[in-house]
């Protein structure tokens, strides 16, 4: 077998996660001819057929699998030397790769961008937006932000906030209907549900001491949790939204708290979350450090803020 560069490894990883030659050569914005030859080239070079085509895509022979096995763990060594000798720098250069759910890219990490920008001025960021939750390798992701009780082993998470749900309406839509004053008035209000995650449209409460839940039936419904933020500040119902959007909503005057005294807000940490020892390199502890800080300002009580 002759020798393969660390270049030659991270293509073929990339290969196997994201199963075409095509999305490899988007990614790294080449032909798809070159990919090919690249591929062709590690396969001579192990003298083993590596990966079996077909209509369907691509898939590992047991020779792929094992180059992989150990192609992991070599580039997983390189990113823990990459840290050892970037730790003792403290600029961040070079571009993060993050993923974010759209409602908070669009009010939690695109307005903290341009401090960011002062603080880093030689950091690029590349953001991956979408409600879905991100396979980090596979879509070659350095750092998340992710809410949940429990996350795998896998990944180095750093908790940067919590993130609760509460019940938000426009000014418009009070003027037209009203707040509800108990949650029995809920299913005579016009609401804006979620139909891909049916567990947000189980809206928790506290009434006397006792959890209740109401199940809400949307006249509006969407399966983006950026767009049901939208269709909330256009006066179109009452929704249940992230906290962290909601009240600065609410501070600038924009929507208005929905049975604050009863709502349940459930708050959940909030990580920056990365794979490997990624989060060791300057861009990265960069990013992390400062997200950390956006969040503490924006959670901060308003007074405080003022």
């Amino acid at each position: 077998m002759r020798a393969l560069a660390f270049d030659d490894l991270q293509l073929f990883a990339r290969v196997a996660d994201l199963g075409t030659l095509s999305a490899v050569a988007r990614e790294r914005d080449v032909p798809v001819s070159q990919v090919s030859r690249a591929l062709a080239r590690i396969e001579a070079a192990c003298g083993a057929r590596l990966v079996h085509r077909s209509t369907h895509g691509l898939s590992l022979s047991a020779e792929g699998e094992t180059l992989l096995d150990y192609a992991r763990r070599m580039l997983g060594t390189l990113d823990e030397l990459e840290g050892e000798f970037a730790a003792s720098s403290r600029e961040a250069v070079g571009v993060v790769r993050m993923a974010a759910s759209t409602v908070v890219a669009h009010y939690l990490l695109v307005p903290g961008l341009p401090g960011l920008a002062e603080r880093h001025p030689r950091l690029r960021v590349e953001l991956e937006v979408g409600d879905r939750l991100v396979d980090m390798a596979r879509d070659g992701i350095d750092l998340a932000i992710r809410t949940a009780t429990s996350l795998p082993d896998t990944v180095v998470a750093r908790q940067i906030g919590t993130l609760g749900r509460a019940l938000y309406a426009a000014p418009a839509f009070v003027a037209r209907h009203g707040l509800p004053r108990r949650v029995e008035d809920l299913p005579a209000c016009p609401l804006v549900t979620n139909n891909a995650v049916p567990m947000l449209n189980q809206w928790p409460f506290q009434v006397k001491g006792k959890a209740v839940r109401f199940a809400a039936e949307g006249q509006w419904r969407t399966n983006d949790t950026n767009m049901a933020a939208r269709l909330v500040l256009q006066g179109l119902g009452i929704g249940r939204l992230a906290s962290l959007v909601g009240d600065e909503l609410v501070r600038q005057g924009r929507l208005v708290p929905v049975l604050p005294a009863l709502v349940d807000r459930q708050p959940v940490p909030m990580y920056a979350v990365t794979a490997g020892a990624r989060h060791r390199l300057p861009k990265i502890r960069a990013c992390i450090d400062w997200w950390a800080e956006w969040v503490a300002q924006l959670q901060q009580p308003q007074a405080q803020r003022a």
